[in-house]
């Protein structure tokens, strides 16, 4: 009988359990400093945004005709007032709210239609596919701009319109990233395999597609958010948009246009939050971009 140290011995080292794919994803994400920082800047204004009520210094509909355009750092009003008498730090908090809304739905909204459509389109291929995509092409005639200010304008001003003008912007261009990849996917071994198998076709899209295909049209979908906020901010700035008196950035840069020779730093202050915004939101999506490569 062998002792009991030998037996001990022999048993197997337990093995270390690997980090897998989005593990290493994470980590990746977290070693690149750029992405971290645009990440910390996003999360810094979604939560200023979220808790403007409690922070903001003032009502952003109040304004005082007596004390309009004060420049930055008069007492009471650190950041200045507009061109009604309003304070500018509690409007670009209260604004955020709309313009992070205004940024963000309609690419939900576009990666669910736009992913579903391209989906489809990608695995039934055949006439299904060329159909789809032929009529998708069409979209992809006309700017992203005219299209969303063609849309806004035959629907009439509104936060709901410019939802609906921005979301048909965006399907197309998702509906293309996801034909694409899942028209990749489609030609695997692993599919060629589940389909002879006798799975069918909504199990074979559930278990081996979809996995394969988000992952890319979610970090495409993430770079058109600052393309969604720079567009809302266009249409609310023509008068397409958000109407007043709701604080938006994009109004607020319309409106303190006439006071950009009196107080040009005052009227410049939504036009840097829509910068540091969208910039932010296309560095960290070019870090979620690379960090899902996996030659990296």
């Amino acid at each position: 009988m062998a002792p009991i140290a030998d037996s001990v011995a022999l048993k197997p080292a337990p093995t270390k359990r690997g980090r897998g794919y989005w593990g290493s994803v994470l980590l990746r994400l977290r070693r690149d400093p750029v992405a971290m920082v645009a990440l910390a800047v996003i999360l810094l204004i979604v939560l200023a945004a979220v808790f403007a009520p409690w922070i903001a210094p003032a009502d952003p509909f109040k304004g005082s005709m007596i004390r309009r355009l004060r420049p930055i750092g008069t007492p009471g009003y650190l950041l200045g007032s507009d061109e009604l008498g309003r304070d500018m730090l509690s409007r670009l908090l209260y604004g955020g709210r709309l313009s992070l809304f205004l940024g963000v739905m309609p690419v939900i909204l576009a990666f669910g239609i736009g992913s579903t459509i391209g989906i489809v389109a990608g695995y039934l291929g055949g006439w299904i596919n060329t159909v789809t995509m032929r009529t998708i092409d069409v979209f992809f005639a006309f700017p992203s701009v005219l299209l969303a200010i063609a849309l806004s304008g035959a629907l009439g001003a509104g936060i709901l319109n410019s939802i609906v003008s921005l979301t048909v912007v965006f399907v197309p261009q998702i509906a293309r990233v996801a034909e694409s990849v899942t028209t990749q996917i489609r030609t695997r071994d692993y599919v060629e395999a589940a389909r002879i198998s006798g799975a069918s076709g909504f199990t074979i899209v559930r278990v081996h597609v979809l996995g394969n295909v988000l992952g890319p049209i979610f970090v495409y979908a993430t770079s058109l958010i600052s393309v969604s906020m720079i567009l809302a901010s266009g249409l609310s700035f023509l008068g397409l948009g958000v109407r007043p008196p709701e604080p938006e950035w994009g109004l607020m840069l319309n409106t303190l246009r006439t006071a950009i020779y009196n107080q040009p730093l005052v009227a410049a202050l939504p036009g840097v939050m829509i910068f540091l915004t969208s910039i932010s939101f296309n560095l960290f999506s070019d870090g979620l971009r690379s960090a899902m490569e996996v030659r990296q």
